[in-house]
């Protein structure tokens, strides 16, 4: 599937290589769909009252969502990211208007649709070091504020799913 992208071409991590190779461990790319990551991000939607929630692994050249709510498409290029530059940090990455952001306002899920605004990821971070995806939210209207309560909920509930890949990442039946 892959081959259909160009070649990633945004900023990567410093350890880049062992964190891909961190995402090809956990053998959860190319599975199907599982009720708890499901659960996880109607919650997070719900919860935080936004269009989109979804669970995004990033590959080399792509993001695939792993669960998602709210967005018919199961992946798209990395080079049209938002998560990409989430996986970067430790904290939640906000974007509360994207049309705004130099990083994005040219972006074509910006321009085009699902014509993205606001974003909110939170990395999913495993073994303790390595940021294999996000937990993210996106909405069609930019967001002026984004409290620390939801902050604090994103966070939360991708440290939920790191517990479950890390828990679970040797027995196949939870994907």
């Amino acid at each position: 599937m892959q081959e259909k992208y160009h070649d990633y071409t945004g900023p990567v991590s410093d350890n880049e290589a062992l964190r891909l190779q961190a995402l090809l461990n956990t053998d959860l790319l190319y599975t199907g769909e599982n009720a708890l990551f499901n659960r996880i991000t109607n919650l997070t939607k719900e919860h935080l009252g936004t269009a989109t929630a979804l669970v995004s692994l990033v590959e080399k050249n792509r993001q695939w969502f792993k669960a998602r709510c709210g967005l018919s498409v199961t992946e798209t290029s990395r080079n049209v990211s938002f998560c990409s530059y989430a996986i970067l940090a430790p904290e939640v990455m906000v974007v509360p208007d994207a049309t705004k952001d130099e990083r994005f306002r040219n972006n074509e899920l910006v321009t085009g649709p699902p014509f993205i605004r606001f974003y909110a990821g939170a990395p999913i971070i495993i073994n303790g070091n390595f940021a294999i995806g996000t937990l993210c939210v996106i909405d069609s209207k930019p967001w002026k504020t984004f409290s620390e309560e939801h902050h604090a909920f994103l966070k939360d509930m991708a440290s939920i799913l790191t517990l479950l890949i890390e828990h679970h990442q040797t027995d196949r039946t939870y994907r």
